[in-house]
């Protein structure tokens, strides 16, 4: 028995989730945070080999093997592992004991990895605002200039024909204004209102269902345990618009969206901590997002469609980033999933 560590009463203490093996590769100690980590009870495992009592812990294998036939440290960095029905990110570090046992260390990163994400979105986001205000004026000016020619020339021209031409220049600097409009946002601060985010969803959903083609079915999981926000209304169902919209496009006339709300509290977004926040997840079960694409998504005019026009995604974190929030994505085959976080009180 691997008594050294576990005799020591400090392990009880550590915030580092620690487990204690033998030379049979059987766990004779967790300590607490490994038991709120691992979601488990030390009593259950105790005595029983580390690769039956976990086997979301199979792939540290090579780990154990290599710390123990070196008699040194080891350290596996950002190692992904499935615990719990889900994914989590470790750094996990295996010591060698003087009986053949060893000594797991295990720090989750989640959170970090998450938080360094957050802010790079929040910089992506407020850098983009920036870029855009900055163009606008130069774009707008000669939009405004152009159309203007158009029009005086259109009522010059008595030849049908060619006044179809002035149409398509008008028609294109018009949607060009709207597209630099879109991604401004609106210019005046809307007045906030009590705001039911299931309210929104429902109409979002029927507005996206009176769009879809019958093969695409919509499903629920809601909260009812969500208190309401104080937003403005209109901004988030535009937001919320969007996501299902582009879920909606990524199934392709054949899937599933899901619609989910889901509570947490003690959550930081960027570096704002809250109280409580309201998450939204849109899930669709299309093919989901090109590695290539994905850190950029938010970026304007990025899209994998021909017909996109790639402001959708911008104007929704934009929306979302006036209500204090933040809008992130993970997608792999067959599951993207694009979460919304919304303050439900405001920054401590």
């Amino acid at each position: 028995m691997s008594t050294p560590v576990g005799d020591n009463p400090i392990l009880e203490h550590l915030a580092t989730a620690v487990i204690v093996v033998d030379a049979r590769d059987r766990i004779t100690e967790l300590n607490p945070a490994a038991e709120s980590l691992l979601r488990i009870s030390a009593r259950q495992v105790t005595g029983v080999a580390i690769g039956e009592a976990l086997p979301g812990l199979d792939g540290l294998a090579g780990a154990l093997s290599r710390a123990r036939s070196q008699g040194s440290s080891f350290t596996d960095r950002e190692h992904r592992l499935a615990l719990g029905g889900e994914w989590v990110t470790l750094d996990c570090s295996v010591t060698p004991l003087p009986d053949g046992g060893l000594v797991l260390e295990l720090a989750q990163l989640d959170r970090h990895l998450r938080i360094s994400r957050e802010h790079q979105l929040i910089a992506q986001n407020q850098a983009i605002r920036e870029l855009i205000r900055g163009l606008a004026h130069e774009i707008k000016n000669p939009l405004g200039g152009l159309r203007g020619a158009a029009q005086l020339l259109e009522r010059e021209l008595e030849d049908q024909r060619l006044r179809e031409y002035t149409a398509v220049i008008i028609g294109e600097a018009d949607r060009l204004r709207g597209l630099v409009d879109g991604l401004l946002g609106p210019s005046t601060r809307a007045r906030r209102e009590t705001v039911n985010l299931h309210e929104v969803l429902e109409r979002v959903r029927h507005l996206a269902s009176a769009e879809a083609p019958a093969a695409v079915r919509f499903r629920r999981d809601y909260d009812p345990s969500i208190p309401p926000l104080q937003g403005v209304r209109d901004q988030l169902l535009q937001a919320l618009l969007n996501l299902v919209r582009n879920a909606l496009q990524a199934v392709d006339g054949h899937g599933t969206i899901t619609l989910r709300t889901r509570t947490q509290r003690r959550f930081t977004i960027g570096d704002v901590p809250h109280r409580l926040v309201a998450r939204i997840d849109v899930i669709d079960d299309g093919p989901g997002i090109p590695p290539e694409l994905i850190e950029r998504i938010f970026y304007p005019m990025i899209t994998s469609r021909p017909e996109g026009s790639g402001i959708g995604l911008p104007i929704a974190q934009n929306l979302v980033a006036q209500h204090g929030g933040l809008i992130e994505c993970e997608s792999e085959p067959g599951n993207t999933q694009f979460t919304v976080w919304l303050p439900l009180e405001d920054g401590e």
